[in-house]
């Protein structure tokens, strides 16, 4: 298994799962839309994408990293946007391989820290983090403005 940025050249791949992980959030299948957003993402550089590949090459899994900032810190911050592992790369260590390279990718670029949202009810994910050294935060409740 490796762990590598992903590029243009990966759109296929990386649609698949970006398809399959906003359906685990209840969204409608929709590759072609998934391919041309993350085409966009990846053209504009406005997400770092890492991708999880077997040894054969199969796409298993992704993690996506949007850069942000810290005001307070005076640095730059990602926020974790997505985490996704197929059922087929499932429980082989692929998901702390993925967090793993996204801290790694931070660290080299000189931010702050990793940020994440996660649903209330997915303990799966929440198991990960915890595991992987990310904190829980106490101090600071998240709000949303819906516009559309």
């Amino acid at each position: 298994m490796r762990i590598r940025q992903a590029g243009i050249a990966d759109l296929d791949q990386l649609a698949a799962l970006f398809d399959a992980y906003r359906q685990f959030y209840k969204q409608p299948s929709d590759l072609v839309g998934a391919r041309a957003f993350l085409a966009e993402r990846i053209e504009r550089n406005e997400s770092v994408i890492f991708l999880a590949q077997d040894d054969q090459g199969e796409a298993l899994g992704f993690t996506q990293l949007y850069p942000s900032f810290t005001s307070a810190g005076m640095k730059r911050i990602f926020v974790l946007n997505d985490l996704y592992v197929a059922p087929a790369g499932r429980c082989k260590g692929m998901g702390r391989k993925l967090l793993a390279a996204a801290a790694d990718h931070a660290r080299s670029v000189g931010a702050a820290r990793l940020t994440l949202s996660t649903a209330v009810t997915n303990h799966t994910a929440q198991s990960l983090y915890k595991a992987n050294g990310w904190t829980q935060d106490r101090d600071f409740y998240s709000y949303n403005l819906p516009l559309v």
